[in-house]
């Protein structure tokens, strides 16, 4: 199976994240894609079987800007995609990420699953991400 990994880190705990997941992929014999969203082509990223997305809570609980940006070129062509989503936030109770949901599932995409850290990922926090690929 073909995963596309594409995340944004401001504090490196969003990376941890897609490291962790980059990590099961890769030992679960999945060809994996490793990428940040100011670098990542979404061509590519289309063209795999699951496409797991990482961004931290920015602002008023939204995307980091380079992922905004990313993801709102890829959103119209997301139907019938298998998404997975992850991220860390500070403050708030995590809405970045359910508004993300909205989003993916909007887009006629399905959704297997939305992981969020409170600040630094904790080990159940990696353990959830890693799940995603499963």
């Amino acid at each position: 199976m073909k995963v596309a990994i594409v995340y944004a880190s401001t504090t490196g705990n969003t990376e941890a994240l897609a490291n962790a997941v980059n990590e099961a992929a890769k030992a679960a014999g999945n060809d994996v894609s490793l990428t940040t969203a100011d670098s990542a082509d979404s061509s590519d990223t289309l063209a795999a079987d699951l496409i797991l997305l990482g961004s931290p809570a920015m602002g008023a609980e939204q995307l980091e800007d380079s992922m905004e940006t990313f993801f709102s070129g890829i959103e119209g062509s997301l139907s019938g995609k298998k998404v997975g989503l992850f991220g860390s936030y500070d403050w708030g109770e995590g809405q970045w990420i359910s508004d993300w949901s909205d989003r993916v599932t909007g887009a006629g995409a399905t959704l297997v699953g939305a992981v969020k850290a409170h600040l630094s990922p904790e080990d159940a926090d990696l353990d959830a991400v890693k799940a995603l690929v499963k």
